[in-house]
């Protein structure tokens, strides 16, 4: 169980690392954030007509349309712009929860995998890379990637933090889980 613990924590600590550099330091993450020299005026706006916190999509219709009017608003709107809104009516600054979150959910993702690691009856390097690689593979293929198709974002950061940090993880599990 020792083994397993403190593999578990390297290797959550491991894609932490990889996603502090991808998301703060290298520009991976940079298409999925744009600029808007237009941002005061778009601000003011937001505040103005939206009262909760929450996620938006517009245009939208209002709960309890019937699935015909849905339709009707959806082709009427055909070709003309939308937008996907994330919207806090205050900037938190202090990053501390979510860091705490983000790790504890690093660590729990890395405990998993051990776990899956584990049963394999012979593990060698390889199979250790590849089947690390394969369940980062997975969660971008059924989120990051979904999303992407459906709200036409960007998801090829989401992809290299898959691959990369998975792969390490993957690296650092393969040597020590055989030795």
């Amino acid at each position: 169980m020792n083994k397993q613990l403190i593999a578990s924590f390297v290797g959550g600590l491991i894609i932490f690392i990889w996603q502090f550099f991808s998301w703060s330091i290298l520009p991976t993450h940079k298409a999925e954030f744009g600029y808007t020299a237009n941002q005061d005026s778009i601000m003011q706006t937001l505040n103005r007509y939206l009262s909760e916190d929450g996620g938006y999509f517009l245009p939208g219709v209002p709960p309890g349309t019937s699935q015909e009017e849905a339709q009707a608003m959806m082709e009427k709107n055909a070709n003309k712009p939308w937008a996907s809104i994330s919207y806090h009516k205050s900037l938190n600054t202090n990053m501390t929860m979510n860091m705490v979150r983000g790790f504890v959910a690093d660590l729990l993702a890395a405990f998993l995998l051990v776990w899956l690691l584990m049963r394999f009856e012979s593990l060698t390097m390889q199979s250790a890379i590849i089947a690390s690689i394969f369940v980062g593979l997975t969660s971008y293929l059924t989120v990051s990637y979904s999303n992407s198709v459906w709200f036409e974002t960007p998801s090829i950061g989401h992809l290299i933090d898959a691959i990369v940090s998975w792969g390490l993880a993957g690296t650092w599990l393969g040597w020590y889980l055989r030795r």
